[in-house]
């Protein structure tokens, strides 16, 4: 039985008061650290938050695309990330692991790690970064290597922006039997599989040197090593290819967005604070900043709430687009609310322990997620009927990532 709105409501009511109540006040010192939100995680598992995208069968909340109820999954990742963005990219890799797992793990698989899941508080995430092209003054490539052996599979190599790397029990691993490149910058997509694989393994290393960001400390996106490192076969996630034929990417592309709103948020809500404190409300300036900051947020909202309806009517077409839409206008209009509430807070919002010093390093950061001009060329594209790569940007025109969208009128007045 799917649970009801209102169940969905009281499950962002109570996200939104751990997140108050507790994340917030860690956060500071996590960014300090660039610690990894262990605490919070364990909050979660005590709420019963850990397992939330899980079927109703295996203990979660049966939220996903096709029942149109995954905006209540972007409205948690929001109130975590006006708290706290950095573990809000943690949750996030950890909840889009619950949701593969419900949707492509078979059923001995979901009873094992969900168990996990429920029982100890696993902590999951999912890696596939191997990018390929090197910048100035590196001096080694990244990418895995893997070789099928009798009862399983043998990786070695490297990966990189590891979000929760010290933290996490378990990731999705995405390689390749063509070679380096995981998902994100592998042509050979039909061979991309995912494995399962225990990070208590001895033969893993995670090497934090690599990571010192100005922002999204606290995510510890580190830099993973696998020595020879054997994953069973009885680990292997669903069939080759399947994470870009089915275009898992596009499904989760709004979560980033959830993330960079929330920061947003969290930077009106400071700006509001400050300029009552200060008397300001009668400063025209101020008050056309603010305008500009709450119509920002709404029509933020209101994307993630369109794109959640459209995959929830099995409109797919719509759907995968309005989900790169949301990504491009949320990372456009998040930003200017950000430096909308500098403007209106002044050089002193900008020094530590200023909350908004944070959100202005962690979304300068995070938002390089995905190429901005790439993401609005693929929606154009989209529009043209042209071949385009719906989940990563590149601009590949292949057959593997044809998904033209002519522009009809039928399909654009619905959106």
């Amino acid at each position: 039985m799917i649970k009801s709105i209102h169940q969905h409501n009281d499950l962002i009511a109570r996200a939104k008061s751990l997140a108050k109540e507790k994340f917030f006040s860690r956060a500071e010192m996590h960014d300090e650290k660039a610690a990894f939100p262990k605490q919070n995680f364990d909050d979660l598992k005590e709420a019963s938050f850990l397992a939330v995208l899980a079927g109703q069968e295996f203990g979660g909340e049966g939220i996903n695309h096709s029942v149109g109820n995954i905006n209540t999954q972007w409205q948690i990742t929001k109130e975590f990330a006006k708290a706290d963005m950095a573990f809000a990219r943690c949750w996030e890799g950890h909840s889009n692991a619950v949701l593969l797992i419900d949707k492509i793990a078979n059923e001995d698989q979901k009873k094992r790690w969900f168990r996990g899941i429920k029982e100890k508080g696993d902590i999951w995430t999912a890696w596939s970064g191997e990018p390929q092209v090197k910048k100035p003054g590196q001096k080694m490539s990244f990418g895995t290597q893997i070789q099928e052996v009798e009862n399983g599979y043998i990786v070695s190599g490297t990966k990189i922006f590891c979000t929760s790397a010290p933290g996490a029990n378990w990731s999705i691993l995405f390689v390749s039997p063509t070679g380096p490149g995981g998902a994100r910058h592998n042509s050979g997509d039909s061979d991309v599989i995912m494995l399962a694989c225990d990070l208590s393994d001895s033969s893993i290393e995670f090497d934090d040197s690599w990571w010192k960001p100005i922002g999204m400390k606290a995510s510890v996106s580190y830099l993973v090593r696998f020595n020879e490192t054997f994953i069973p076969r009885e680990n292997l996630m669903g069939y080759p290819g399947q994470y870009l034929k089915e275009k898992w990417q596009v499904k989760i592309t709004p979560q980033y967005a959830a993330t960079f709103l929330g920061g947003a948020e969290a930077a009106f809500e400071y700006a509001l604070n400050y300029v009552k404190k200060q008397n300001r409300e009668s400063d025209p300036y101020v008050q056309h900043r603010i305008a500009h900051m709450a119509m920002h947020i709404d029509t933020c909202n209101l994307w993630l709430e369109k794109t959640s309806n459209h995959w929830g009517s099995g409109e797919i077409e719509q759907a995968e687009l309005a989900s790169n839409c949301a990504r491009y206008f949320i990372e456009k209009l998040t930003t200017e609310v950000i430096q909308h509430a500098i403007h209106v807070c002044g050089a002193r919002s900008m020094i530590k322990p200023s909350p908004l010093e944070r959100i202005h390093r962690d979304i300068s950061f995070y938002t390089r997620h995905d190429n901005h001009d790439q993401v609005l060329s693929t929606i154009g594209k989209s529009i043209l009927g042209e071949l385009h790569d719906v989940s990563f940007f590149n601009g590949e025109k292949t057959e593997n990532h044809k998904n033209n969208i002519l522009f009809n009128p039928k399909i654009h007045s619905k959106s």
